[in-house]
């Protein structure tokens, strides 16, 4: 049994940068013996461990052939015969297809240290063609603070783009697609994510309505809605997004349509829409992004009034006439800023 760390956190390492965590590979093992030896079996498609005390997963040894469509399109081998250098091919990029072993010594056989030392990014093998979920994570490496400046190889660039005119992103689940978008959201340089999706032609079909890119706030909810928002709240249809990130994005649109809006009826019914007694904590979160700068006070004095209005009177009355009651509310308080 021979352990190697493997894989981001090399990398990273390189770079003067801390691992968040850190993988690990085995060679000459089996499943039996990792379980002897205390690791907890943890893998469904093939054998990944967690340590018994460190709890990091030790991964054996292994390679992939493709057999079926997407990135699940895979079959996997193990034993105790495979090398480092093949578990090493089979990874996406040369600068995450390096290994330490227990003396500190870098394993490197695709030369990412020279590709690393030089900030390109260059697929692996060939066998970067072979899975689609691929083009995505490439385009999400280059959101992180230390590789975002890094180039794309002019072949792996053909990669791309020959990934983008088969079809097989149409393969991946919703699911995961927007695991990487949101893994992209959370970092600082996310709108090169959408930039990279763009360039390749890689928006059909999970992000079809994708046509500009934009980024407002830190938050990774703000930054969705603000591409919502550049690409005509279109995008994205068929990814499960969560509800958190939803609402956020109607609240931004609802906020814009008051500004546009000229009349005070429409004014005062996307006022009541808002809900402005539930959502005015929010609401002066998002008035702070770049978006609502020249309107923010604007928007700060309706928030304001709006909770300065008594809606005790409302609890005695029942269905419509409660509605007509708050117009009549909301009228009274807001005409003369409206």
């Amino acid at each position: 049994m021979e352990i190697f760390q493997v894989g981001g956190s090399i990398r990273d390492e390189l770079l003067g940068i801390k691992p968040s965590d850190k993988d690990w590979v085995v060679v000459s093992s089996t499943p039996e013996e990792m379980e002897a030896k205390g690791f907890k079996a943890i893998g469904k498609d093939f054998p990944v461990f967690l340590h018994p005390k460190t709890k990091e997963e030790y991964a054996l040894a292994r390679t992939e052939k493709k057999s079926g469509v997407g990135y699940k399109g895979f079959t996997f081998y193990f034993d105790p015969s495979i090398t480092l250098e093949e578990d090493l091919q089979r990874r996406d990029l040369t600068i995450n297809a390096m290994a330490k072993d227990n003396k500190g010594k870098i394993i490197d056989p695709f030369n990412g240290k020279k590709d690393l030392e030089q900030e390109i990014l260059k697929h692996t093998s060939p066998a970067f063609l072979e899975d689609p979920l691929r083009a995505i994570r490439l385009a999400r490496f280059k959101t992180y603070g230390h590789l975002h400046n890094f180039k794309i190889a002019k072949e792996t660039q053909n990669m791309l783009n020959k990934i983008a005119s088969a079809d097989e992103l149409s393969t991946l689940s919703a699911e995961r697609i927007w695991m990487e978008v949101h893994k992209a959201l959370n970092r600082e340089n996310s709108d090169n994510f959408f930039k990279i999706l763009i360039e390749f032609n890689l928006t059909d079909p999970w992000f079809t309505n994708l046509k500009k890119v934009s980024s407002d706030g830190d938050e990774p909810r703000y930054k969705w809605a603000e591409m919502q928002r550049v690409n005509n709240f279109k995008l994205a249809k068929n990814l499960p997004v969560p509800n958190e990130y939803k609402k956020t994005t109607e609240i931004i649109k609802k906020a814009l349509d008051l500004i546009a809006a000229t009349s005070l009826q429409d004014k005062l019914g996307i006022i009541e829409a808002l809900n402005i007694p539930r959502h005015s904590k929010q609401l002066e979160e998002i008035f702070q992004l770049t978006i609502f700068k020249k309107d923010k006070d604007y928007l700060k004095s309706i928030i304001d009034t709006v909770q300065k209005i008594d809606f005790s009177g409302l609890i005695n009355l029942q269905g419509s006439e409660v509605l007509e009651r708050k117009k009549l509310l909301y009228h009274k308080a807001l005409k003369s800023r409206l």
